[in-house]
């Protein structure tokens, strides 16, 4: 059994083809995809696509790279959708939120305040209503932390984790879990692998992020989550440990920082 953690099931990339995808990743083992929104338009979206399917959940958030189209009414938007997917198990978090201060349209002065009041106040949200968030956190590991010490969240989890051993254990003191995807499946993503190597079992989920972040033996061609049990298989070798304990324990850990999930 695997747990996708971060996958955006409902991108153009995948066409009319989300449902048959979700399916062939069952089949692979896959027994839950979490799909983040990353804008109010696809609030609804995401939420079809996980009520669908039978092994797909959902996040409602805005995204950092749709936070210069966002407009003020948008955080109202995502705390009224919020309240109303509280009935649905199917709802488990915030996300996808965070900082990028890699995209140099979102470096501008204007631009990196937007992006962290538009941050902030999504972790409001997650706070006011109890719920873990899904982390984006591009070149923006600082800062996002202290945020994280400002509003205190019930944890979530730093997905495509690059940081260094000081900040990933900084976000494990907070609550976090932290995801690792295709990136770690190339040999040249040193301190990725020593991270996945060295960390304690307790600190890891899995993730696809697909369409992105493609695995080494798929890149660039889109990825998929049914590619997650052989990023598994990389770090099972990479920790010296069985595929089955991996399984176990990343799906484990997913489950219980996302307790909505775990419910399921």
């Amino acid at each position: 059994m695997w747990i996708d953690t971060h996958c955006h099931l409902d991108a153009h990339e995948f066409g009319d083809e989300s449902s048959s995808i979700a399916e062939r990743a069952a089949h692979q083992g896959v027994s839950w995809i979490v799909i983040p929104a990353v804008d109010r338009t696809n609030f609804g979206t995401v939420a079809m696509l996980a009520n669908g399917q039978g092994n797909c959940a959902y996040a409602l958030g805005i995204h950092p790279i749709c936070v210069p189209q966002a407009q003020e009414e948008d955080l109202a938007a995502l705390r009224k959708a919020v309240a109303a997917a509280l009935s649905d198990p199917r709802f488990v978090a915030i996300g996808e939120i965070g900082l990028d201060f890699f995209i140099p349209a979102l470096c501008g002065d204007a631009m990196r305040e937007k992006q962290e009041h538009f941050y902030g106040e999504q972790l409001k949200i997650a706070r006011d209503f109890d719920l873990p968030v899904l982390l984006h956190v591009r070149r923006s590991q600082d800062r996002v932390l202290k945020y994280l010490r400002r509003v205190a969240v019930p944890g979530g989890i730093a997905h495509a984790f690059n940081g260094s051993f000081q900040q990933a254990q900084a976000f494990l003191e907070l609550g976090f879990k932290l995801g690792f995807g295709g990136a770690m499946t190339f040999p040249r993503a040193l301190q990725i692998r020593r991270l996945a190597h060295e960390l304690d079992e307790s600190a890891i989920v899995l993730e696809t992020d697909a369409p992105d972040i493609s695995p080494a033996w798929l890149h660039p061609a889109r990825n998929s989550p049914d590619e997650l049990p052989r990023i598994g298989e990389v770090l099972a070798e990479l920790r010296g440990m069985p595929v089955e304990a991996v399984a176990q324990f990343t799906s484990g850990n997913a489950r219980s920082v996302l307790p909505r999930l775990g419910g399921l």
